[in-house]
C-alpha cells in the first residue's frame, strides 16, 4: 500500500530550513558580539580599581566584534529581496568593518605592542579609522533622498548648523580645551580629530534619516548606526580622564561598542528584508532640537570659568550664532507656516465652493438650471410654515412626445431650454420656477392679483414659433393652477394642480384651468376608464360602425367611414369623444387606431370579395396625429395591407388639420401613405390654423368640410359664404369635397345646389352596422360618383 506525498509542504519545509539556519546564526554571532563588549565593559571597570598586568588581553577580542559585524553586513549584501541601493550600503559597510578591524589590530598594537602600555595612538591606527568613518560617510550619501523644497533645504542648513555648532561646543569644552592633555597622553592630536569626527559623523546621520531620507534602508538599521557612533564617540572622548592609568584606554569599550551596533543594524536590516520602511516622523519632534541647543549653550555660558576671557568669549560667539541660526529658522517656519494657513484657506474657500456647488446640483435641474422637485418641496413647505397664502401651477408641453419621436431627443432637450427660458423671462423675480422632470414645470407665485394675467402671457411666451437644430416649431401648453390652503404638503398641491393640467388638456390644450373639487371626481373616473381601456382591446369590447357617404342629388353610397366604438360591460356604449382623448394620454392610441385600420381592411377586402363592383368605392379611416408621429407607422401600414389583402384604391386615410401643422414628420408619412396607393382626406376642414397653407404641403385628395359651417347653431349666411368658396377652390385645385353633418333634405339640396356632389350626415344615415350598410345600401346597386 502506497502512501501519498505532499511534495507541496516538503518543498516549504526545505524552502525553510535555510532561512531558520540563517536566522539562527545571525542571532549567535550577534550574541558573541554583545559578549566581547559585555567582557570589555567589565575589564575597563575592574581596570579602574586594579592594574592589570596583563593589559593585551582587554584588546585580544575587539576585532573579532568587527569581523563578526562584517559578515553579517556581507551576508545582508548579499540578499537578492533588497534593492540594489541597500545592497550596495551594507556593501560599503562591509568594507568598513574590514578596515575596522585592521584600524583595531593597529590600535591594540600601539597600546600594548611597546615597552609599555600607553594610550598612543598612530598615524597607520588613526587613517585606518579615518577610513573606515570615511566609507560609512560615503554609504550615507549615495543613498537616494527625499524630494525637498528650497525652504527646507534652507531649514535644514540651518537644523544642521545648530547640531554641528551645538556638538562641536560639547566636544570643545569636555576635550578640546584639554588638548594639552591629549598630546600629553597620546603624542599627537589625532584621537581628539577622530572623536571630533566620529561625533560629527553621528550627527550627520541622526539629520540625514531624519531630513534628507535613507532611500529604502531600514530606518531603525540607520537609528542604531547613528547612536552607536555617537556613544562610541562619547567613550573615545573619556580617555583624558585615565591619563594617570596607561595601561587602560576607553577604546576598550568604544570599539566594540561601535562593531555592535553596525552588527545590530545589520541584523535589523535583515529582518526587515525589502518591506517599506517606517513613515518618517513628523517635523515637529524635530524642532525641539533648536531650543534644547539654546539650552545647552546657555548653561555652558552659565558655568564657565568667568575668570577665563577666552572662554566667556567663545561661548558668547557660540551663543550668538545658535541665536541667529534658530532665529533664521523660525523666520523660514513663520513663512512657511503663512504659505501653509494661505493654502489651508484657499482649500476651505474650495471646499465652500463645493459645497455650494452640491448644493445647487441637488436642488436644480441640469438640464435648464432651474429648480428642482427637491428645491419646490423645500420652498413650498416654507410658505406653508409660514401660513402664506400661494398658488401652484403646473405646466406640461403639448405633445412633446411627437416632438422627442419626430426630431430626437436632442431637439427636445433645446425644446424643454428654451420653454425654461420663456418661462423664466415671464415669471422674473415674481415667484420660482422649478422642472419636475421631462416636460413638466411647476411655478409657485404669492401674487394673487396677477395669477390669471400671468397664467396668460406663460401661454403666449410657450407658444412662440421656436427655431430650433433648423425646425420650426410651435408648442403648445397646458397649465393647472391650485390655491394653498393651511393643511396642504408639496405632494398634494401637486396633485390638485396636475388635475387640473390634465382638464385643461381635456378642452385641447394650449390653456389654463383653475382646480375645481369635482375635477377629484371626474379625475377618479377617468382614471378608472383609463385602467378598464388598458383592458378593453384585448377583452374585444371595441366594434366598428360605418356611416355612409353618398353622392347627390341621388344618395346613392359611394363609400363610407369606419367609425370605433366601445362597449363597455358596465358603462355601456362609451362616447368616441370620451375613450379618444384618455386612450392619446394614456398612449394606446396607435394600438387602437392600427385594431381599427386592421378591421377596415379586412372589411373593404371582403365586400369587394362578395360586391365586385357595387362595393364602397371607398371606406375612410381615421389617423391620430400620435399615429402619423410614429416612425414605423407606415411600416405598419404596409404591413397590414400586406396580410389583409384589401386593395388600396378603395381606402382613405382621413387625418385632421391640427394633426399635420407644423409637422414635418406627419408630411412626410402621408406622401408615403399616398405612394402606396391610398388616398388622403383632411378631416374637419376650416376649423384648424392656416387651412389653405396646408394645401400646399398636404397631398390632400379630399376635404372634409366641417358640419359647423352645415349645420347646427353656427351655421348661417357666413357659413353658407364659406361653403359656396370652399367648393370653388376645390374645383380649381382638382379636389373633391364631402360637406359632412348633412341632417336635413333641405340642406342637401341647397348643397347640391352650390356644387356639391358628395355629402355625409344623419339624413342619410347613422353609423351601422356593417349588415344594416349590407342591407341598406348594397343590394341595390346604383350609379355612384368617384372620389
Amino acid at each position: 500500500m502506497s502512501r501519498r506525498v505532499d511534495t507541496d509542504a516538503l518543498r516549504k519545509d526545505y524552502a525553510e530550513v535555510p532561512q531558520s539556519t540563517s536566522a539562527g546564526r545571525d542571532r549567535g554571532l550577534l550574541l558573541a558580539t554583545a559578549t566581547v563588549v559585555v567582557f570589555s565593559g567589565v575589564w575597563l571597570g575592574a581596570g579602574l580599581v586594579h592594574v592589570w598586568s596583563h593589559p593585551w588581553v582587554g584588546w585580544l577580542l575587539l576585532p573579532v566584534t568587527a569581523v563578526l559585524a562584517g559578515c553579517t553586513c556581507w551576508s545582508v549584501s548579499r540578499n537578492s529581496e533588497l534593492d540594489a541601493g541597500t545592497r550596495r550600503f551594507w556593501w560599503h559597510l562591509t568594507l568598513a568593518c574590514g578596515l575596522f578591524a585592521l584600524g583595531i589590530v593597529a590600535n591594540t598594537f600601539d597600546a600594548v605592542g611597546g615597552p609599555a602600555p600607553s594610550q598612543q595612538v598612530g598615524p597607520v591606527t588613526l587613517v585606518l579609522y579615518l577610513a573606515v568613518l570615511g566609507t560609512v560617510l560615503w554609504a550615507l550619501l549615495r543613498l537616494p533622498s527625499w524630494q525637498r523644497s528650497r525652504s527646507d533645504w534652507i531649514r535644514f542648513g540651518a537644523d544642521a548648523g545648530i547640531v554641528l555648532l551645538t556638538v562641536g561646543t560639547l566636544i570643545w569644552h569636555f576635550s578640546l580645551r584639554d588638548h594639552e592633555r591629549w598630546v600629553a597622553q597620546t603624542g599627537t592630536a589625532g584621537p581628539m580629530l577622530a572623536i571630533t569626527v566620529v561625533a560629527g559623523l553621528s550627527m550627520a546621520t541622526f539629520v540625514k534619516v531624519a531630513f534628507a531620507g535613507a532611500g529604502r534602508l531600514d530606518r531603525r538599521a540607520v537609528y542604531i548606526l547613528a547612536i552607536g557612533s555617537a556613544v562610541s564617540s562619547a567613550l573615545g572622548s573619556l580617555s583624558p580622564f585615565l591619563i594617570d592609568r596607561p595601561y587602560l584606554s576607553t577604546s576598550i569599550l568604544a570599539v566594540p561598542v561601535a562593531a555592535f551596533s553596525i552588527h545590530l543594524a545589520a541584523v535589523s536590516q535583515q529582518r526587515a528584508g525589502n518591506r517599506q520602511p517606517l513613515p518618517r516622523r513628523s517635523r515637529q519632534k524635530i524642532s525641539l532640537v533648536p531650543y534644547l541647543a539654546i539650552a545647552v549653550t546657555d548653561i555652558l555660558l552659565l558655568t564657565s570659568d568667568i575668570s577665563d576671557p577666552v572662554q566667556v568669549r567663545a561661548m558668547e560667539v557660540i551663543a550668538v550664532a545658535l541665536t541667529a541660526f534658530v532665529v533664521v529658522r523660525q523666520v523660514i517656519a513663520l513663512r512657511d507656516n503663512q504659505r501653509l494657513l494661505g493654502t489651508v484657506d484657499g482649500q476651505l474657500n474650495q471646499l465652500r465652493e463645493y459645497q455650494v456647488q452640491l448644493t445647487h446640483q441637488a436642488t436644480h435641474d441640469s438640464l435648464t438650471g432651474a429648480g428642482n422637485r427637491a428645491l419646490f418641496e423645500q420652498y413650498t413647505c416654507g410658505l406653508l410654515a409660514d401660513g402664506e397664502t400661494f398658488f401652484v401651477a403646473l405646466l406640461d408641453l403639448d405633445d412633446f412626445k411627437a416632438v422627442n419621436d419626430r426630431l430626437g431627443h436632442r431637439v427636445g432637450d433645446q425644446l424643454i431650454q428654451e420653454t425654461s427660458r420663456r418661462l423664466s423671462a415671464v415669471l422674473g423675480g415674481n415667484g420660482l420656477l422649478t422642472r419636475l422632470g421631462g416636460d413638466e414645470f411647476a411655478v409657485v407665485v404669492q401674487a394673487a392679483d396677477d395669477v390669471p394675467a400671468l397664467l396668460e402671457q406663460l401661454v403666449v411666451a410657450v407658444g412662440q414659433p421656436a427655431e430650433l437644430d433648423g425646425a420650426t416649431l410651435r408648442s403648445g401648453v397646458s397649465i393647472g393652477v391650485t390655491a394653498s390652503r393651511p393643511d396642504d404638503d408639496p405632494a398634494e398641491l401637486l396633485r390638485r394642480a396636475d388635475v387640473a393640467m390634465y382638464a385643461a388638456k381635456g378642452t385641447g390644450g394650449n390653456g389654463w384651468q383653475w382646480f375645481d373639487p369635482a375635477m377629484d371626481i371626474a379625475a377618479d373616473d377617468s382614471a378608472r376608464l383609463a385602467a378598464d381601456l388598458r383592458t378593453a382591446l384585448r377583452d374585444d369590447q371595441f366594434f366598428l360602425l360605418f356611416q355612409p357617404i353618398v353622392s347627390l342629388p341621388t344618395g346613392a353610397a359611394t363609400g363610407v367611414e369606419a367609425l370605433l366604438r366601445w362597449q363597455h360591460p358596465e358603462r355601456g356604449l362609451v362616447p368616441p369623444d370620451v375613450f379618444i382623448p384618455v386612450a392619446e394620454r394614456i398612449g394606446v392610441i396607435n394600438e387602437l387606431g392600427s385594431w381599427v385600420f386592421a378591421r377596415a381592411c379586412r372589411q373593404s377586402a371582403d365586400w369587394a370579395a362578395r360586391y365586385g363592383d357595387t362595393a364602397p368605392m371607398r371606406i375612410s379611416v381615421n389617423v391620430s396625429a400620435r399615429q402619423l408621429a410614429d416612425p414605423h407607422f407606415v411600416d405598419a401600414v404596409t404591413a397590414t395591407l400586406r396580410e389583409t389583402g384589401a386593395d388600396t384604391r378603395h381606402l382613405l386615410i382621413e387625418v385632421t388639420e391640427t394633426a399635420v401643422l407644423n409637422a414635418g414628420i406627419a408630411i412626410e408619412q402621408l406622401h408615403r401613405l399616398k405612394a402606396l396607393g391610398l388616398r388622403i382626406a383632411l378631416d374637419d376642414f376650416g376649423t384648424g390654423h392656416s387651412s389653405l397653407s396646408l394645401l400646399l404641403t398636404c397631398p390632400v385628395d379630399v376635404l372634409k368640410v366641417d358640419k359647423s359651417f352645415v349645420s347646427g347653431e353656427t351655421a348661417g349666411r357666413a357659413a353658407d359664404i364659406i361653403v359656396k368658396n370652399i367648393i370653388g377652390f376645390t374645383r380649381d385645385f382638382g379636389i373633391a369635397a364631402v360637406a359632412e353633418g348633412v341632417e336635413t333634405a333641405e340642406q342637401a339640396e341647397h348643397l347640391h345646389r352650390v356644387g356639391y356632389r358628395l355629402a355625409q350626415g344623419y339624413h342619410f344615415g347613422r353609423p351601422m352596422a356593417a349588415e344594416a350598410f349590407e342591407n341598406r345600401y348594397l343590394d341595390k346597386p346604383a350609379e355612384v360618383l368617384s372620389y
